[in-house]
């Protein structure tokens, strides 16, 4: 199993940045793919954005232009760069690993995002 720790959510203006860093508790070079999920009060856990072990990218139609989902292996660490952001981005988001062949499914604790207008 992998231990995931999120970070660097906040409160923020509308337009205004900021970027979440997941520190995975050993190496992700082996993951298959690595990712952001928000969950918004009463709401469903969305896909936000993922990176798979090759550095292929998908995006939620909401942030594609604004989110930047990135890897570091050499510092076990993915970030999501979040610029332009709206009231509708507030959520708490979810850092999430995927293991090769199904053998994980690793969820962080989650950090509370809040956009304000």
């Amino acid at each position: 199993q992998v231990q995931l720790v999120e970070s660097g959510g906040g409160l923020v203006q509308a337009g205004g940045s900021l970027r979440l860093s997941c520190a995975a508790s050993r190496s992700i070079f082996s993951f298959n793919a690595m990712g952001w999920y928000r969950q918004a009060p009463g709401q469903q856990r969305d896909m936000v954005a993922v990176i798979t072990t090759g550095g292929n990218t998908n995006y939620a139609d909401s942030v594609k232009g604004r989110f930047t989902i990135s890897r570091d292996n050499a510092k076990n660490t993915v970030y999501l760069q979040m610029n332009s952001l709206r009231p509708e981005d507030t959520a708490v988001y979810y850092c999430n690993a995927q293991g090769m062949h199904g053998l994980f499914n690793a969820w962080g604790q989650g950090t509370q995002v809040t956009v304000s207008s």
